[in-house]
């Protein structure tokens, strides 16, 4: 069954931010965008690295570990790992391209809530 959860204060996240919370054992990435917002699994589905920690570009995101890029208005890949050559072509075939988990998310008052 899912539910929605508080997640943070609308005011808690300016444009253009991404928070990272924790729900239910599950770590969400917060996004703002134009005054829309978003939820992600915070964690990039190659190696684990905190997609919070990564560099925003419009609604797409950067893995800071190995560069894979996320749609996070739809969590399908962009770019699965960067660059190219044997270390990259070994990496995809270990993992091949995997979307992050999106959470619909809805505004009430001035709260911020995820479902989970």
């Amino acid at each position: 069954m899912t539910t929605f959860i508080e997640a943070i204060k609308v005011n808690d996240l300016k444009n253009g931010e991404m928070k990272a919370v924790v729900l239910e054992g599950h770590e969400i990435l917060l996004t703002r965008l134009n005054d829309k917002y978003y939820a992600t699994n915070n964690r990039c589905p190659h190696f684990g690295g905190k997609l919070s920690q990564g560099k925003l570009e419009g609604t797409v995101v950067t893995c800071p570990v190995h560069g894979s890029q996320f749609n996070l208005t739809s969590g399908k890949v962009v770019r699965w790992l960067k660059g190219s050559g044997l270390l990259s072509s070994m990496g995809k075939a270990l993992k091949g391209p995997r979307p992050i988990t999106t959470y619909k998310v809805k505004v009430e008052s001035d709260k911020l809530l995820v479902e989970i």
